[in-house]
């Protein structure tokens, strides 16, 4: 789905959470929300409401806001990296032109929000979506391009 703002949108997960009260059980709930313009631009949302319209919609204002850079080359990643948050460890692989995304249903939302068209990834530790989200967030702000490592180090490889 795309939004108002262009910045396209993927549900990761809703969760439902019960609190026994006396007439009964009342019900909230909670989305985990990921955004991203397909150009290299990615952020993540968690929202809680009591129906599940409004915590999606709290989700993704909150993933709108939290956008971070990312750097792409040819539809791809520019190099191997790993990434952590929890129990949850993601590795991502640059991969050739055909490939696809080759993900799980948590790190295939980050990286096709982000725009990345060919990727092999893997997911170790936990399976929770939201902290796979978190890991493969993470790992796709430790990309360096190129250029950023020559002018960081001061040399030309090229």
């Amino acid at each position: 789905m795309a939004n108002e703002s262009g910045l396209q949108e993927k549900t990761v997960k809703i969760k439902r959470c019960a609190a026994v009260v006396k007439g009964g059980r009342r019900f909230s709930f909670a989305a985990m929300v990921v955004v991203g313009d397909g150009n290299g631009q990615v952020g993540w949302g968690y929202g809680k409401a009591n129906e599940v319209p409004p915590s999606v919609e709290k989700a993704n204002k909150q993933a709108s806001r939290s956008l971070v850079r990312i750097p792409l080359l040819d539809g791809s990643i520019p190099h191997q990296v790993k990434g952590r948050f929890g129990a949850a460890k993601v590795v991502l692989l640059p991969a050739g032109p055909g490939t696809g995304v080759i993900a799980g249903a948590a790190v295939r939302a980050v990286c096709e929000a982000a725009g990345i068209t060919n990727i092999l990834t893997k997911s170790f530790g936990s399976n929770n979506p939201v902290s796979l989200v978190k890991a493969t967030i993470e790992a796709l702000q430790q990309l360096r391009t190129q250029q950023d490592i020559e002018t960081l180090r001061g040399v030309s490889l090229s």
